[in-house]
């Protein structure tokens, strides 16, 4: 127990750091120059075409998930990556109370995006941008930041690639775990398991096991009601 507290100790000096270079990368995201653009732009959502200003709900600050689409694929068939991120926080409460609104944008089409959102179960507001530039629109599997001053709107912040496992805490869990991801990619100690590909456990079969064959869904599916072994992922439409 000594040898690991003293280890335990000295690794508390690097999380700690760490954690203060966290605090300052914020503080620089706060202070990046903002884009200004048209909060009157139209998206579609349960109540038809409503202008993005609406999303912000009376609030001031707005965060938006970008979800990827897989066009004319079933439920089964549609992005397990951004399913992983929306699934982690399908409920707002803690940032609504602070004042922060949160909705969930996608390029699908409003027939398509309705159904798979009724089936997942989410409550978190969703609508299609689909044929909308950016910053409402554009490219997905992002998160967004906005700020409302009245009837303008701005663009404050866009994250990239892995700037989406904010969303994820399942990640920061399972890296305090002994065997972390389990991807190929992790750095290891010699004897633990070896890792696989990236992304190998986002998708399962009706088992449980992890894959990405045209038996799987996005994890979180197989306990939607409804959700049946299939046998294809139905993507035959462009992924954007």
């Amino acid at each position: 127990m000594a040898a690991w507290q003293a280890a335990r100790d000295e690794l508390l000096v690097r999380e700690k750091a760490h954690t203060r270079e966290g605090d300052a990368i914020a503080a620089a995201r706060r202070r990046l120059p903002m884009v200004e653009f048209d909060g009157g732009v139209k998206v579609v959502g349960p109540d038809g075409p409503v202008p993005f200003l609406d999303l912000f709900q009376g609030r001031d600050e707005l965060l938006v998930y970008k979800h990827m689409w897989w066009d004319g694929a079933p439920h089964q068939g549609q992005c397990e990556g951004c399913t992983l991120s929306a699934w982690h926080i399908r409920d707002a409460d803690y940032l609504t109370v602070r004042g922060v609104s949160f909705a969930v944008v996608t390029t699908g089409a409003w027939e398509e995006v309705a159904p798979f959102v009724e089936f997942m179960g989410y409550t978190q507001p969703w609508y299609s941008v689909r044929g909308i530039e950016e910053p409402a629109g554009g490219e997905m599997g992002a998160i967004a930041s906005y700020l409302r001053d009245g009837d303008r709107v701005f663009l404050t912040y866009s994250s990239t690639d892995r700037g989406t496992e904010a969303f994820i805490g399942t990640f920061a869990l399972l890296d305090m775990t002994p065997y972390g991801r389990g991807e190929a990619w992790q750095d290891g100690p010699e004897g633990r398991p070896e890792g696989q590909r990236p992304a190998w456990f986002w998708r399962s079969d009706v088992a449980g096991n992890g894959d990405t064959g045209p038996t799987s869904r996005p994890v979180p599916q197989w306990r939607r009601p409804g959700a049946t072994p299939e046998q294809s992922l139905g993507r035959q439409g462009r992924h954007h």
